[in-house]
């Protein structure tokens, strides 16, 4: 049996549950993560626009104005809308939750919608966050004031911190994670868990009422959904090993 020189094992962290993840050629062996070599590397584009930061009363959330840039999937544009963070984060990676969970939304000129997460654990700050520092600090003065639904100016905004390459990424076709839900939203899990401090975690939560300090919609079940996976690496292998046919 071929194993590509990589071990597993029946037990911990080399355990049945997790072959799936130990290399691109075993992506066969788990439940849920499907390895589609049709799926191309993400493609996206996003610009300094004008940005203004709103306590969404379920999460804190970025609204951009025209022209903040776009990602393309299945060659369809989908332009970027907003982004909002839960806390923890909503979907699982191998199983495991994290500290938080970023969504940039975006929209195609049909309605369509499709989201983009990234997964972050505790540790050093953020840099997009970063630069938001005192507007966070002052959308939660403004709810201390007793105003739940308050708007901080940003001015303009770099979003190139979060345009970061990705060798590997899920993708499915979901709903929204908040009411109405609706159905039919292409998702794009990034590979790459990235990291957020503490204090960038509860300045997220500050501005929120005590119920939505916690913002993340439990797991839901597949339902017959495909997940699929793009992993850069794997792809090139393949391509790359193609024999050239004799001339």
């Amino acid at each position: 049996m071929e194993t590509q020189g990589i071990g597993f094992g029946y037990r911990g962290r080399n355990g049945p549950k997790q072959w799936g993840r130990l290399n691109p050629h075993y992506t066969e062996c788990s439940d849920t993560n499907l390895y589609n070599s049709t799926l191309e590397p993400l493609h996206r584009d996003y610009y300094t626009t004008n940005a203004t930061l709103v306590n969404h009363v379920c999460n804190v959330a970025m609204f951009f104005a025209e022209g903040a840039g776009d990602v393309v999937i299945n060659n369809k544009n989908y332009t970027l809308l907003q982004m909002h963070w839960h806390t923890p984060s909503e979907h699982h990676l191998h199983g495991v939750q994290y500290a938080a969970e970023l969504h940039m939304v975006h929209q195609a000129k049909d309605g369509s919608f499709a989201v983009v997460a990234s997964l972050f654990k505790i540790g050093s700050e953020e840099p997009f966050l970063s630069q938001m520092k005192d507007k966070l600090v002052k959308l939660k003065e403004e709810r201390l004031k007793g105003n739940r639904t308050a708007q901080v100016e940003v001015g303009k905004i770099n979003t190139r911190h979060i345009e970061r390459k990705t060798r590997k990424y899920f993708r499915y076709f979901g709903s929204l994670t908040t009411p109405p839900c609706s159905e039919n939203v292409s998702w794009t899990i990034l590979g790459k868990v990235r990291s957020m401090s503490k204090e960038q975690i509860e300045l997220l939560r500050s501005p929120l009422d005590i119920s939505y300090k916690k913002n993340a919609r439990p797991c839901q079940p597949l339902n017959g959904r495909r997940v699929e996976m793009f992993h850069e690496r794997a792809t090139k292998k393949k391509t790359g090993n193609k024999k050239k046919k004799p001339n």
